[in-house]
């Protein structure tokens, strides 16, 4: 199996960490992950397609390994975006496909609208651009939050960063639990529990209606770019439903739609189902 390099990278007051498989010179696949996990969502992949593309997993910034130096730091998927942007123009990442998932779908679709030529394919895992794509259980406080912002909603979304909520995410919907590796929530979750960090997800969190007040800009960018894109969806996520996935159809005729008997975290079970779609994909 090939191996996972580990980096840093600085873009501002971002120092930003990733990991990186594969050779140079060959395709660019650039891997978003989402919430509540990091690059290391894509610990098993990357070897499994480092002989095809060259993988490049960033941590967004207040996930995983990536550090933010002061304060002024603004948590909204716009900064975000912004420092990711950084991140591929440091990295002279002229052309790649995406492979995006949960929060690294608006991340992703923000690159592409901002410069549709970069972007040679799309592997949207349970990444949703669609507002028929929301669950309406684990949106239903974020709805509440932005009619009426209360104490009371932010302290709810605090208590689905704990680890028995981060695990509740990892298990809701998957068949047989055994499959997932502990270490993945317990990391989610230990990295979730340094000072602040839970405050900084929340406003992140709250931030999400930006995302969607763009979906109309995402779906305009497929219908006149046509990017190869495949949806493969843990079909039992509560957070992104499957009307998502085949809601890409509507823009995207020639879109593939795969659903997997899983949930949200699809590759912790499902990877090799994963890792082949991605190699029988035209790119």
């Amino acid at each position: 199996m090939a191996e996972v390099r580990h980096s840093t990278l600085k873009i501002g007051p971002v120092t930003v960490f990733y990991r990186e498989a594969g050779l140079k010179g060959s395709p660019v696949l650039l891997l978003l992950h989402g919430f509540a996990n990091s690059s290391h969502y894509f610990r098993h992949l990357m070897p499994w397609l480092a002989n095809r593309f060259h993988l490049i997993a960033p941590d967004l910034p207040s996930f995983g390994f990536t550090k933010v130096d002061g304060k002024d730091y603004r948590y909204t998927f716009a900064q975000l975006t912004e420092t990711i942007q950084g991140f591929v123009d440091a990295l002279a990442l002229r052309r790649f496909a995406m492979y995006i998932f949960d929060y690294g779908a608006p991340i992703g679709f923000n690159l592409a609208v901002a410069d549709p030529d970069r972007i040679t394919a799309i592997i949207s895992q349970n990444g949703n651009a669609y507002e028929e794509g929301l669950g309406e259980g684990p949106w239903a406080p974020l709805r509440a939050y932005w009619k009426k912002p209360s104490a009371a909603i932010r302290d709810e979304l605090k208590e689905r960063m704990s680890l028995d909520g981060v695990r509740e995410a990892y298990f809701q919907g998957v068949p047989d639990v055994s499959k997932i590796e502990p270490e993945a929530y317990w990391l989610d979750a230990a990295l979730l529990a340094r000072p602040g960090m839970m405050d900084l997800q929340v406003d992140l969190k709250l931030d999400y209606k930006a995302n969607i007040e763009r979906y109309p800009l995402y779906q305009q960018y497929l219908r006149t770019h046509r990017p190869p894109l495949l949806a493969i969806w843990g079909k039992n996520d509560s957070f992104f439903v499957p009307p998502g996935a085949e809601a890409f159809k509507r823009d995207l005729p020639n879109a593939v739609v795969t659903l997997l008997d899983t949930g949200h975290f699809a590759l912790e079970t499902n990877l090799e189902d994963i890792a082949s779609a991605i190699l029988k994909m035209p790119m």
